[in-house]
């Protein structure tokens, strides 16, 4: 049998699979997301993300000079706020030494030249779980976006490098740029959660920082996910209003978003591999019905193949221990 081309040359072993990859992972693609409690020397699993944890502040301080050394150069902070500093305008979100911020100066102090990015949003500061103010069983936008500034100026002055808007309020992104401007935080980025879909994928997280909506749901302000274009259009707009980065997610279910924000933007697109698409992957290889570590590793590079530059990911460190080697 005479054929001109053979494509499966190109297969035939190992070495020359490597060789001709399109589509290559390295520690450089991913953020580490933390989780953090009041507290010292505390580890707590968090039970529906098996091997993950929340953590003080002196344990997250050692869980980051551990990633920096792996490769491992973002992280993106979240907190658990306890319920008695909950009200319904985040009071606590804006507090010069609340946990976010001594956080933030901790983590500066050890590791320098960790980049850090902050999740900017009030459900963990809620009374209510919702990411903005509530009026009249409302989730009300402009009196929340007034909030996530002060928020973001509160952040930069504790040191992040970045801030990570998870809201999805309209013009916040212009909001923050503003405020951080015209407090001279000039070098202080913005990575948006630009195409935040309401997804049934967020369990877990919610989980881990005890933020789940007190009523209703959050599809007044996450984008549904019949749709496409949206994202693209929130993605535009939040390159105008001064994002540095814009992000998808979820991830696992949204690479056709991914490809479209990448085709349509000329910023870094990053994506959230999110809780429950990390959950999936623990049941699944629990039972025995998949190989972890393959999927690791066929989920996280098909995001990055989809057009993601950044993917944050709680298999962050388990990919660069298996790309390692």
């Amino acid at each position: 049998m005479y054929l001109q081309r053979r494509n499966r040359i190109l297969r035939s072993n190992p070495a020359i699979r490597s060789l001709v990859a399109e589509t290559i992972l390295t520690p450089n693609d991913f953020i580490a997301p933390l989780f953090i409690v009041e507290g010292e020397n505390q580890r707590e699993e968090i039970s529906s993300m098996s091997n993950y944890f929340r953590m003080s502040i002196d344990m997250t301080v050692k869980e980051v000079k551990e990633l920096w050394s792996m490769g491992i150069k973002c992280i993106l902070l979240f907190v658990k706020s306890k319920d008695e500093l909950k009200d319904n305008k985040g009071t606590e979100a804006l507090n010069p030494d609340g946990l976010m911020q001594r956080s933030i100066r901790a983590i500066k102090d050890a590791c320098p030249e960790m980049v850090i990015m902050t999740d900017v949003a009030l459900d963990p500061f809620s009374s209510y779980g919702h990411d903005g103010i509530v009026e009249n069983g409302e989730i009300v936008n402009d009196a929340t976006v007034e909030v996530l500034a002060k928020m973001s100026v509160s952040h930069a002055q504790a040191g992040a490098d970045f801030v990570a808007p998870s809201d999805m309020m309209d013009g916040r992104i212009g909001a923050i740029r503003k405020a951080l401007e015209e407090n001279n935080f000039t070098k202080t980025g913005i990575m948006a959660y630009s195409a935040k879909y309401a997804s049934c994928f967020y369990g877990p997280f919610r989980d881990a920082l005890d933020s789940a909506p007190g009523f209703g749901d959050k599809k007044t302000y996450q984008m549904d996910y019949s749709n496409r274009i949206e994202a693209v259009k929130e993605a535009v707009m939040d390159v105008e209003e001064g994002a540095d980065i814009v992000m998808v997610k979820p991830a696992l279910s949204y690479m056709d978003v991914i490809r479209e924000v990448k085709d349509a933007v000329d910023v870094p697109v990053s994506c959230y591999n999110i809780s429950g698409e990390y959950a999936m992957i623990k049941a699944a290889a629990k039972m025995g019905w998949i190989d972890e570590n393959k999927a690791i590793l066929e989920t996280l590079t098909s995001m990055k193949r989809a057009g993601a530059d950044l993917i944050a990911t709680y298999f962050a460190k388990d990919a660069v221990r298996l790309i390692n080697g």
